[in-house]
Parts: structure tokens; sequence; C-alpha cells
């Protein structure tokens, strides 16, 4: 069920779960596919428990450079993943939201009939932060994103 505010972002996969997952939360391998090439992730740290530091260096072509901070929410392994960039670790409201609008990923893997189901839905606080987010490429951004880290898994 999602929002009126919502971004959501599914596909179906024969990769296993554990082996998404893996990919979602050892940082090491986050950093090779999370964001549509040519940008990529230059440094990766995260606390895999709620509360926890999920930050993101993200480097744009020219080499300009986007920090990202974020807080775990909830974790239940190989299954949902649940994070935001409105709070730091230790559940810390943020100072200012660098990406301009706020926003919460709820990522969830099932596993049915052989198959993988990822859903991710991110939940914005109005209307123009979900349009702004859309605007910059939601859709093809996180296919990209999805298919690289298949690629990881080949």
């Amino acid at each position: 069920m999602s929002h009126k505010f919502d971004l959501v972002f599914e596909r179906s996969t024969k990769i296993i779960p554990e082996n998404i997952w893996k990919c979602w939360t050892v940082p090491e391998t986050l950093m090779k596919w999370f964001c549509p090439r040519p940008w990529k992730v230059t440094e990766c740290r995260m606390n895999l428990i709620p509360g926890g530091e999920f930050y993101t260096l993200m480097q744009s072509p020219e080499g300009e450079k986007f920090p990202n901070n974020g807080c775990f929410l909830e974790i239940i392994p190989n299954k949902k993943l649940v994070w935001t960039n409105m709070m730091t670790s230790g559940f810390r409201p943020v100072k200012e939201d660098k990406m301009g609008f706020p926003f919460t990923v709820s990522l969830t893997l099932s596993a049915e009939n052989g198959m993988t189901h990822y859903r991710a839905v991110v939940s914005h606080s109005d209307e123009e932060g979900m349009n702004k987010h859309k605007a910059m490429g939601f859709q093809e951004g996180w296919g990209l994103a999805f298919d690289q880290l298949l690629e990881l898994n080949k």
C-alpha cells in the first residue's frame, strides 16, 4: 500500500533475497551499484541497527560530491530495510536536508514462486518533494541502479 506522496519501484528477479540483501547491507558491495553510472559512490558507512548510520557520498561525472546522511529505522534481514534522510545516527534530526526533499525508503524483498519480488516505496512529506524526486529521474535512476545490482549477481 502506498500514499499519494510515495514513489514506488518494483521488479522481480531470480536472484535470491539473501544476495540482494548483501548488495544493500555490505558497504563495499553497495558502492559498486547504488547510483546509476557514470555517477558513483565513493564512500559508504552503515551500522545495521535501528538508529544506525546510513551514509553515502555520491560523486557526479564532473567530480562534484553529494553527501547523504541517513538513519536506519527498521531491519529485518533478507526481508525489509527502512531508512530515512530526515534523521542521522541515533535518531537525531537532520539540521538541513541536502537533497532538497525529505524522504523515507521502505525496501521489501519477498520470495514468490522461485522469484524475488523487490519493492521500494519512497515516501515524501509533500507533493512538492515527491515531484522534485520524480523530476530527478526516480524511475529511470532506480531502474539503472537495480540493473547494476543484477550485474553483480551474475
